[in-house]
């Protein structure tokens, strides 16, 4: 995936009550309005570093009811001297029924960006709260939530962390340099205190323990589970990427601009634009045919460059239009390199939509049929205006987090230092050092920025030798970025995970070894 489309991913929840001695800084709500002249109160936004709020809730999963507490808080990051430094949010689900906890599985959940909270994640996917939106993930007044049957709160307790800037979370201070936070590696080393912090505040440490990250959060993942292996001693049983970024594996020239065709074909298929053939297909049925054309076909065609025959440029053309459903002539025009902003402009063009990137399934209206880049995300304009609402209600009302900060969707973490991304290396290291971990990677067909034969790449490049495969695995979903929010892949994915769950879990007594 080209570092343009890289960002982007989701989760929060975070709640705060303040202990005695700290409610000096609690944030306080916004009083109703005094029946005097005099002006109110200026809103309190001060940041507590060190702080949490219980309530209590059951959820009916798979027919079985759960009973559950969610804390909602925020715990300290600590600079090298001891001294909090900046406050992170966090909401932690724990089933209440449970009296043992050694063996009970405890999944950490992040989204990406880099710079947005768990809250796609939390409220989509696999907290026991769901946000409301239609069965292929429209919004749809009320706003609100209801609960999800679908959690995975019945086999695992989850924790959904914010990093700094993200949901709830902040540094300490303005004078606190950000640049201890706002980096691929910076990002990793700070997360990995924090979670050693909250695995030994909550007595996790005898859990079999998991990562989950989406989009951005993939990438944090993947350095994670090294990071936390060399030095917080910490070991893990799982790690699952959703949409995954390319984890800093080397793609570029040929290999770079053909990887996106089968995503074409998928967008193409979904829309109607294929030759009738191939769209009375189903879509598992053709993208194997797009994979082997581009894997066997289109990379060595453009590794040609301009030496390749006419005669054979003119064929690979037809073979693109065939699949992307875009004219012959405009794939010549480009060299046989389709840019992703070009095609989610042209595809529908003469139709007067353009396409979503994180997710080909939304149209949008540009102001202008012409040019070469869609006006907006008609996908991610759509999601905030689902989520943002849904979120606010859920934090603020039902577990009762009354503050005056903004809810940062999208916090301001740049410049972000992506130098030295290793974090795919960083992940095969992890799982070779490790006999118990095991690496599951979810795509939707219709993600643009983070697509789902990029995906596919980067799980065969992650081990060249092959002798890890039998603990990696993939599955592909009739959805986009975030497949989760259409409903029928919001069970099933969450199935996926419960099994991945249950079967990387070992037996007692079962040694990790090879």
């Amino acid at each position: 995936m080209r570092k343009s489309t890289l960002l982007f991913s989701v989760f929060c929840l975070c709640i705060i009550t303040i202990s005695a001695q700290q409610r000096r800084q609690q944030p306080v709500q916004p009083a109703e309005a005094p029946k005097t002249d005099k002006p109110t109160a200026a809103p309190n936004k001060m940041v507590n570093t060190d702080s949490s709020v219980t309530t209590k809730n059951e959820i009916t999963i798979k027919g079985q009811k759960v009973p559950y507490t969610a804390t909602a808080g925020t715990m300290p990051v600590w600079d090298d001297e001891g001294k909090a430094i900046a406050s992170v949010f966090y909401t932690y689900y724990e089933r209440s029924d449970v009296k043992d906890r050694t063996s009970r599985p405890l999944v950490i959940s992040f989204n990406g960006g880099p710079g947005t909270p768990s809250v796609w994640m939390e409220i989509g996917y696999t907290g026991p709260r769901i946000l409301n939106v239609d069965d292929e993930g429209y919004p749809v007044q009320p706003y609100g939530l209801r609960d999800n049957p679908n959690s995975i709160l019945d086999v695992a307790d989850i924790v959904y962390i914010d990093p700094v800037n993200c949901g709830f979370s902040r540094p300490v201070s303005k004078d606190i340099p950000t640049s201890k936070f706002f980096g691929v590696n910076e990002d990793i080393k700070y997360l990995a205190e924090w979670i050693n912090t909250f695995v030994t505040r909550k007595n996790r440490w005898a859990s079999p323990k998991y990562l989950i990250g989406e989009s951005y959060g993939t990438t944090r993942v993947s350095g994670l589970a090294l990071e936390l292996q060399n030095a917080q001693w910490m070991y893990l049983n799982g790690v699952v990427l959703v949409s995954p970024t390319d984890l800093g594996i080397e793609r570029s020239g040929p290999v770079d601009e053909a990887l996106h065709v089968p995503y074409y074909a998928a967008t193409a298929w979904y829309h109607k634009m294929l030759p009738t053939d191939l769209q009375q297909k189903d879509l598992t049925d053709v993208l194997p045919e797009v994979e082997d054309f581009t894997i066997n076909q289109l990379i060595p065609a453009i590794s040609k460059g301009g030496f390749i025959p006419d005669d054979q440029r003119k064929q690979i053309a037809a073979k693109m239009s065939r699949y992307t459903g875009l004219s012959e002539k405009t794939i010549l025009q480009h060299n046989l390199d389709i840019p992703t902003s070009f095609f989610w402009k042209e595809l529908l063009r003469d139709k007067g939509y353009t396409v979503g990137r994180l997710d080909s399934r939304y149209r949008g209206i540009d102001r202008e049929d012409a040019g070469d880049n869609p006006d907006y995300n008609a996908e991610l304009t759509s999601w905030l205006h689902s989520f943002t609402p849904a979120i606010n209600i859920y934090l603020r009302e039902e577990l009762n987090y009354k503050t005056d900060l903004k809810y940062n969707m999208f916090g301001p973490v740049f410049p972000w230092n992506r130098n030295n991304d290793r974090t795919g290396e960083n992940l095969r290291q992890a799982i070779a050092e490790n006999p118990y971990l095991h690496l599951m990677i979810l795509s939707g067909y219709y993600d643009g920025a983070c697509d789902y034969f990029n995906a596919k790449y980067s799980l065969w490049q992650l081990d060249p030798s092959g002798r890890l495969k039998d603990r990696l695995s993939w599955h592909g979903y009739r959805s986009g970025h975030m497949m989760y929010l259409r409903k029928e892949d919001l069970s099933a994915a969450n199935d996926v995970l419960r099994d991945f769950i249950k079967k990387s879990t070992p037996k007692p007594g079962e040694p990790a070894k090879y």
